[in-house]
């Protein structure tokens, strides 16, 4: 069983996905799939963090 997520930062998609399964983050396997990218001076272009977390 895996997971795709999203967040602000790679930090923030675990977290997220770690708190939808309920479980510690030594039970599973974390893939980052895309680093965030941030848009140029604040401004639209930026891209969160995608993270697949498979149950070990």
């Amino acid at each position: 069983m895996s997971i795709e997520i999203e967040g602000k930062t790679v930090e923030e998609a675990v977290k997220a996905a770690l708190s939808d399964l309920q479980l510690p983050r030594n039970k599973v396997k974390i893939e980052v799939l895309s680093e965030e990218k941030k848009g140029l001076f604040g401004m639209p272009g930026a891209k969160p963090a995608k993270v697949r977390v498979t149950l070990k």
